[in-house]
């Protein structure tokens, strides 16, 4: 039985725990497939088992069939926004949250309110009512996904303005497509179920297409299997059975560090295309030593997988064939691809089984596949573990180890036993295991059987042994000197590999927890360059743009890198395109750095300009992955950083206004009063035949200067009031 993964344990808890409100959208190819109606029924439905449904926005269209389904609903009124004088209906979110019902219907989650609204989309509204805990009905069409809208306008030739952000309909609890045959939805556009007038003739000469309806049928279809299968991988992932399951079919090319592989991995490729599957490149890395063009070959062979859109993985084990089917039970994979052996190897010979034998027999519900994958003549070399290189030094040190066994043998002869001068030579030769390596520790294994006959075994200083049971003795010797020389081995393999995933989730955590401290931009860029430089031990920089949206250097180095125009030209191209450019990518690699862009959820807010110390660096798609958490990390920390500031901005012009109106409000009533008298009194002292004495003057002169001193006291009222509402 495998265990699950307790990290997806955990999330799996937490979505199932969370308050948040369910999201199912109603999903289609296009307008007129029945998504507001399939809606509609189901809400009907709901109403029936006794949920507390709502209709927050419903677009009927004016279809008769579709409207008659809102009859025994509850309707929610619709907000009215006056705009350029015209009133706007839109739906009322305020309504929606003060009614709160547990089920809500709020049609088109792609459309864009109308100014004077809370949110300036409709799935921003959504997102809201999901945060309160209200569950939603929904309806989208495939070409406002944000990812397929550029295989839409390719398709249809239309550009689609209004999307609705990927992520959102990622996190639907549940998506239904709503399908009918191109051949009924063109007959219900003809007999006006869809559009009425001209706009119907429009589209049958534009959008609605036969072939742009099949296209986009197909578009659908492939969105929502995707999202299907998304959603049975985190259901299996809670499951504590980590059985392959039937459905989708997922690839997995294991390769190796022949340079052979490369063909294996294009051979994944042509099959994953041709059957339109996801599919993974794995390699397993055992820990042990290899040499550097090894691990540069590995590096290429994963970036090139990548290329090839492949996702790529490096697992860590000690039993390859057990490391891998874990891994594809984890990920739902049914079907693993290796490379075919030439011949077998000595190991297989002695053992009979090779690690082709052991995939079959632990991957039992997957289907394993042979491919020999050769490129230029060389056959593909199954995954081995290959031994750290000869070292002479190591050599030497060993046989130290060993004399120095031996010498305390010799000195401890008289008092200990023969079995207990063996225990000595053990100690010895898992001392040289922990400290230089399998290779050196059988090399001390088997010079330990040699010592020990040639100095503690009669016949004494020579190799011939006396009694034939000391044979048994030397045989057991070197049988528990290898295993111990292996197991010892392995655990210092594992120590080192988690050491360094150690590291790498230290300095993770470490930048996460800076960054949660701070809340001003430029302080969040540079805690991100600090951890940058001190974990990757190379020069970086930041540059962020300005109000015309141009990159200008603005932390780091800035002098020692002189940044000339053309790397700052790399820069801006992987701003605009948020994609990362420069040396050792496919775009610009004559640029001396490589420029990855600080992509938010809803904006680009910089770049990072990163100087390798070393050629070939950040080739390791590991190295690489890093450095992307790091800098999307810090993307999505500057980005709610600026958005609290433009929140908290807004937020005090709102405060300005209240206080002008409050003053205009609570004055407005007692300005005209005085101001009035004030006017009258002064054309009455003007006009001298109405004053006929001076007590009339006098008077009047007293009511004036009353006056005047109610507006003093309006006025030396206004900072009070001011520093109340403060």
């Amino acid at each position: 039985m495998d265990r699950p993964n307790p990290d997806d344990l955990l999330a799996n808890i937490e979505r199932e725990e969370s308050h948040k409100g369910k999201l199912k959208i109603f999903f289609g190819a296009a307008a007129g497939v029945g998504k507001t109606y399939s809606m509609l029924e189901a809400a009907r439905i709901a109403k029936k088992e006794g949920i507390d449904v709502v209709v927050g926005w419903a677009e009927t269209h004016k279809r008769a069939e579709t409207e008659a389904l809102l009859e025994g609903l509850e309707i929610l009124p619709a907000k009215i926004i006056h705009y350029k004088n015209v009133e706007l209906r839109e739906f009322d979110i305020d309504a929606a949250l003060q009614r709160k019902p547990a089920l809500i219907l709020v049609d088109e989650l792609a459309h864009t309110n109308a100014q004077g609204s809370r949110h300036p989309k409709r799935w921003q509204d959504i997102e809201e009512l999901l945060d309160k805990g209200i569950n939603v009905y929904t309806t989208l069409n495939v070409q406002h996904c944000e990812s397929a809208n550029d295989i839409v306008a390719q398709i249809t030739g239309i550009t689609v303005h209004e999307t609705v952000p990927d992520t959102l309909v990622e996190k639907a609890d549940e998506i239904e497509l709503v399908d009918i045959p191109t051949e009924n939805l063109l007959k219900r556009l003809k007999d006006g179920k869809v559009y009425i007038g001209e706009m119907a003739e429009r589209a049958v000469q534009h959008f609605f297409q036969p072939g742009n309806l099949i296209a986009l049928r197909q578009l659908a279809l492939r969105y929502t299997a995707h999202n299907v299968d998304e959603k049975l991988m985190s259901y299996k992932q809670g499951q504590v059975m980590s059985k392959v399951w039937g459905g989708r079919d997922r690839f997995l090319v294991c390769i190796s560090a022949s340079p052979s592989a490369v063909g294996l991995i294009r051979a994944g490729k042509r099959i994953a295309s041709d059957l339109g599957v996801h599919w993974v490149v794995a390699y397993v890395e055992t820990g042990a030593q290899q040499s550097e063009a090894a691990r540069t070959r590995i590096s290429e062979m994963m970036r090139l997988a990548e290329k090839l859109g492949a996702q790529v993985a490096t697992l860590s084990g000690q039993n390859i064939a057990e490391t891998l089917v874990s891994y594809a039970r984890s990920k739902n994979i049914n079907k693993i691809i290796v490379g075919k052996p030439e011949k077998l190897r000595f190991r297989e010979y002695v053992l009979g089984s090779s690690i082709i034998d052991k995939l079959a027999r632990a991957g039992r519900e997957m289907d394993l596949y042979l491919l020999s994958g050769e490129t230029q003549g060389e056959p593909i070399k199954v995954i081995s573990a290959a031994m750290a290189p000869f070292s002479w030094e190591n050599f030497s040190k060993a046989i130290g180890v060993i004399a120095i066994c031996t010498l305390v043998d010799w000195m401890a002869l008289r008092h200990l036993a023969s079995v207990n001068l063996i225990m000595i030579y053990f100690l010895g030769v898992t001392w040289v295991a922990f400290k230089y390596g399998r290779r050196m520790s059988m090399i001390a294994s088997f010079l330990s059987v040699l010592f020990f006959d040639f100095f503690f075994v009669a016949p004494y200083f020579t190799f011939a042994v006396a009694d034939v049971q000391y044979i048994l003795t030397f045989i057991v010797m070197l049988i528990v000197g290898f295993a111990i020389s292996h197991l010892t081995g392995q655990l210092r393999r594992q120590a080192g590999i988690m050491r360094v995933r150690e590291d790498r989730m230290q300095v993770l955590y470490a930048l996460s927890r800076e960054l949660s401290k701070s809340s001003y931009p430029d302080e969040l860029f540079q805690i991100a360059l600090k951890h940058i430089k001190e974990f990757f031990k190379c020069r970086a920089a930041i540059l962020t743009p300005d109000t015309k949206k141009k990159l200008n250097p603005r932390f780091g180095d800035i002098e020692e890198f002189n940044l000339s125009p053309n790397e700052i030209a790399v820069a801006q191209w992987a701003f605009e395109f948020k994609k990362s450019a420069g040396n050792d990518t496919d775009t610009l690699p004559g640029a001396k750095g490589i420029y990855l862009p600080f992509v938010g959820a809803e904006k680009t807010v910089g770049v990072l300009g990163i100087f390798p110390a070393q050629d070939k660096q950040f080739v390791d798609p590991e190295q690489r992955h890093i450095l992307e958490v790091f800098v999307t990390q810090t993307a999505l920390a500057v980005e709610g950083a600026q958005i609290a500031a433009i929140a908290f901005e807004a937020a005090e012009k709102i405060e300005s206004e209240r206080l002008k109106n409050l003053l205009l409000t609570t004055y407005s009533s007692g300005l005209p009063g005085p101001l009035t008298s004030i006017s009258e009194t002064a054309s009455e002292l003007l006009k001298p035949e109405n004053i006929k004495d001076d007590s009339k003057r006098a008077a009047l002169i007293t009511k004036m200067k009353q006056e005047v001193g109610r507006l003093n006291t309006l006025i030396a009222e206004i900072p009070q009031i001011i520093d109340s509402e403060e």
